[in-house]
């Protein structure tokens, strides 16, 4: 089960194209691009990738707690999200799993005999872990009564937050209750999947004991985050950007005969289709434009759909043309 996007490099090679010239809306990064903030961090980080970085990423925690305003114990920061969901399913054992999806297909692979239950609160288990996501991923849509759930019970829940910074929405890592984990990716929002980093927030004696894996974050990655969320009118500015051209691609992509743009609080759209995806998909491939095809995922309600990401102005034109033409 492969549902990840961002096969760019694959694709151009495959194809012996420049991978400059494929417009990727297969992985939801942010369309602005890094901080610019990022370049001269990771230029200054160079001359330190000749030493281990820091065993447990001190200096990049102790960031993100000023940041996210909770201790430092709290979080392992870890080499992307992916490593982090399976550090985290080996830690936490073997208890009754419930994924509510659509999930991150990792989740899957990490909680290969989990049952798989409604996005809806009230059908979750009474008992074991449940894992949501917010906003849930393909579909942009938030759980509702997430908030109240997690006050009702004591149960170990994972809330995966790697979209959350798209949505100016605050989040749950706040609420102080036992056996909460919160996942935050630090690479898409920040637009630097290259380097691999995420977070694991979680209750801190629960994370000591667990024993987070050494060495996880290189060094240019840790200097690349630390920039990032020093950089706050780049962050505005993103979720400006995003709100307004989500609206703008879901107009233009509705206007197009037998797609059916769903809501979306996230930086992508999920797009019901009347026809089958896979010739859509290979038709935009021809035509160096990637999209995920999201028929048959565990939690998407259509037979037929597509994810797209929200992109700049000239490449959603683009998306649009190609769909048509």
């Amino acid at each position: 089960m492969n549902h990840h996007g961002g096969n760019i490099f694959a694709v151009a090679q495959r194809n012996g194209w420049d991978w400059r010239d494929i417009a990727d809306f297969s992985a939801s990064i942010n369309p602005l691009g890094p901080s610019p903030l990022v370049k001269p961090a990771l230029e200054q980080a160079f001359e330190r990738v000749v030493h281990y970085p820091e065993i447990d990423a001190l200096a990049l925690r102790t960031a993100l707690a000023e940041h996210w305003q909770v201790d430092a114990g709290r979080i392992v920061a870890g080499n992307g999200a992916t490593s982090l969901i399976h550090w985290f399913a080996r830690s936490i054992g073997m208890p009754p799993v419930a994924l509510a999806a659509p999930v991150f297909s990792e989740f899957h692979r990490a909680f290969p005999s989990a049952e798989i239950v409604s996005f809806d609160v009230r059908g979750w288990p009474a008992e074991g872990l449940v894992v949501v996501t917010r906003p849930a991923n393909p579909t942009g849509a938030f759980p509702e009564g997430l908030d109240d759930y997690l006050r009702s019970t004591t149960n170990p829940v994972m809330v995966d937050e790697s979209f959350i910074e798209f949505t100016g929405r605050p989040s749950v890592m706040t609420l102080h209750r036992t056996n909460l984990f919160v996942l935050r990716s630090l690479t898409k929002f920040y637009a630097i999947p290259g380097l691999r980093v995420g977070a694991l927030i979680g209750p801190a004696e629960t994370l000591a004991h667990w024993n987070a894996e050494p060495w996880t974050v290189n060094v240019c990655a840790e200097a690349a985050v630390i920039a990032s969320i020093g950089d706050k009118d780049h962050a505005r500015r993103t979720v400006e950007f995003v709100q307004r051209e989500r609206m703008w691609l879901t107009d233009e992509l509705r206007a197009i005969a037998g797609v059916h743009p769903q809501p979306s609080v996230a930086n992508f759209l999920l797009l019901a289709l009347d026809a089958p995806a896979p010739p859509l998909v290979r038709k935009l491939q021809s035509r160096k434009l990637l999209v995920r095809d999201c028929s048959g995922w565990p939690g998407v309600p259509f037979e037929n759909a597509v994810r797209v990401a929200v992109r700049t102005r000239a490449e959603n034109q683009r998306l649009c043309k190609e769909w048509t033409s």
